[in-house]
């Protein structure tokens, strides 16, 4: 378990230095785990929050105006070892971009406080364990799993097809689904790509590999092909959907802004009874035929007041891909409001 003390500098009422944070770490072990290699963790956080971060046996002071956020961080970090994780770069990160228990309670200087097992959320599946990296990932999950109907909308990369693939591998190897139903509307992004050559299989998979991209990262090879030969795991372009009722099912369909208002409708209503639905997609990637409306933009008009249907949002804040991803989206979303 952390601790945390504020040092006091000598200062005046009005002015003077920030007081430093003091955070002990009983097992010091973990503390050199904590800092990374070469203490490339407290570098990271440094860099991010603009704060400095000094070592002393087994306690870290931490001093800098988001001082606090930076101890919330490193509790959270402490946490996650202590209960036998690793802590990575990525999951450096995630510390920094989750909000806590802990920021906004205004530690003042002489206060003590037990720190504080981060509020984890996490999703298990056959090879690893995920969890949400941002706060808008985090309510994007809750919903995931207390809703019958969710919507996950945003720029790439920001995990909505990922998170939902790793919640429908989750309720299917915890027995809460009997199957998992994968979509996504068949629309060349911008360019004709002729006719493909082989079955139907082999010419609508080209369109659908970042279903099995998603699915290959949560279960083994051999388990994942089992599934899908008994059709316990189906990857299907959303014009097959019609005309089917999915019962006790997970389903999931991406890329839903390349869905027409009827295919839309379709989809929607082929939703049976103990199964949950999944709508992802992104507005600024619209690859429809000018003038043919999106399915998803209708969605969120028409659904956006219906009790049991959720709406998460996503922003170039949440891109959990490489960093330079999220500049590139604010960008172009920079150049579109200047247009």
């Amino acid at each position: 378990m952390l601790a945390l003390s504020t040092l006091s500098a000598p200062a005046t009422p009005k002015s003077g230095p920030p007081a430093d944070l003091q955070l002990s770490f009983p097992d010091n072990r973990l503390l050199i785990d904590l800092c990374g290699e070469f203490d490339r963790n407290l570098t990271q956080i440094e860099t991010t929050l603009l704060v400095q971060i000094i070592r002393r046996g087994n306690q870290l002071v931490v001093h800098g105006e988001a001082r606090e956020r930076a101890a919330e961080v490193l509790g959270s970090l402490y946490a996650r070892l202590e209960a036998g994780k690793s802590v990575e770069a990525e999951d450096v990160e995630g510390a920094i971009r989750m909000r806590g228990s802990v920021e906004g309670t205004g530690v003042s200087a002489g206060d003590q406080i037990e720190m504080f097992g981060a509020s984890s959320l996490e999703i298990g599946t056959r090879k690893k364990t995920v969890e949400p990296r941002t706060d808008a990932q985090k309510a994007y999950v809750q919903n995931l799993l207390k809703n019958e109907l969710a919507f996950g909308i945003g720029p790439a990369g920001t995990g909505k097809t990922y998170l939902a693939v790793a919640v429908a591998v989750n309720r299917l190897i915890n027995g809460h689904v009997d199957r998992i139903i994968l979509s996504r509307p068949a629309v060349e992004a911008g360019e004709r790509l002729g006719f493909l050559p082989g079955d139907m299989k082999d010419k609508v998979d080209p369109y659908m590999q970042p279903l099995y991209d998603a699915l290959h990262d949560f279960l083994p090879g051999r388990q994942l092909q089992k599934f899908m030969e008994e059709k316990t795991i189906e990857i299907a372009p959303l014009a097959f959907m019609r005309g089917r009722t999915l019962a006790n099912a997970y389903v999931v369909l991406d890329e839903a802004q390349n869905a027409t208002t009827m295919q839309m409708k379709m989809f929607l209503t082929r939703l049976g009874r103990g199964s949950r639905m999944v709508i992802t997609g992104d507005r600024s990637q619209v690859d429809l035929p000018r003038g043919v409306n999106s399915g998803l933009a209708e969605a969120e008009r028409i659904l956006g007041a219906v009790s049991g249907i959720s709406f998460n949002y996503f922003t170039a804040k949440d891109v959990v891909r490489h960093p330079m991803v999220a500049k590139i989206i604010e960008a172009y979303d920079a150049d579109e409001v200047k247009g």
